[in-house]
C-alpha cells in the first residue's frame, strides 16, 4: 500500500483516546483496586454508602486492633475528604498486620482513582498511589542474618 493510501485511512478513521474523567466502575457502581506492600496483597472495593470499612468480614478496627494501623487505611479517605461517603470492601492476604494495611492504604488509594479521577493529582502528592516497595532481604548462605558476618576470631 502507498504512503498516500495509508495516510488517507489513517486519517478517515477516528482514534479513541482513552477518557481518564470517567470513573471505572462496575455495574453495581463499585471500583475495584489492587494493593500491595511487603508480601500482602489486598483487593478493594469501594462505592458510595454508609460509612463502614470492611476487612477479610470484620470491621477494620475489629481486625486492626492497633489504632495507628486504622489511621494508616483511613488516610488516603480523610485527606479526599470521603470518609463519610464511602462503604469500603476489602480481602488481604500475606504478611503481617503493618504490611496488611500499607497494602489496603495502596488499594483504597487507587480505588479512589477509579472511583474519580479527579481525585488522582491530590493523592500521587501525598504519595499514595506509589507503591512501596521495601522487602525484607533474604538471608545469604555463610551468613548469620541477610548481612550480619560471623564472628571473627583472631586464634
Amino acid at each position: 500500500m502507498s504512503e498516500e493510501k495509508l495516510n488517507n485511512k489513517l486519517q478517515s478513521e477516528p482514534i479513541e483516546l482513552a477518557n481518564s474523567s470517567a470513573p471505572n466502575v462496575d455495574k453495581l457502581g463499585r471500583a475495584y483496586a489492587t494493593g500491595r506492600r511487603k508480601t500482602s496483597v489486598s483487593r478493594v472495593w469501594i462505592k458510595y454508602g454508609k460509612n463502614q470499612i470492611i476487612v477479610n468480614g470484620k470491621k477494620s478496627t475489629d481486625y486492626f486492633k492497633r489504632k495507628i494501623l486504622n489511621t494508616i487505611l483511613e488516610e488516603p479517605i480523610e485527606k479526599t475528604d470521603n470518609l463519610e461517603k464511602l462503604e469500603i470492601f476489602s480481602t488481604v492476604v500475606g504478611g503481617g498486620l503493618s504490611g496488611q494495611a500499607g497494602a489496603i492504604r495502596h488499594g483504597i488509594s487507587r480505588a479512589l482513582v477509579n472511583l474519580d479521577p479527579n481525585l488522582r493529582k491530590k493523592l500521587k502528592n501525598l504519595g499514595f498511589l506509589t507503591r512501596d516497595a521495601r522487602k525484607v532481604e533474604r538471608k545469604k548462605f555463610g551468613r548469620h542474618k541477610a548481612r550480619r558476618s560471623p564472628q571473627f576470631s583472631k586464634r
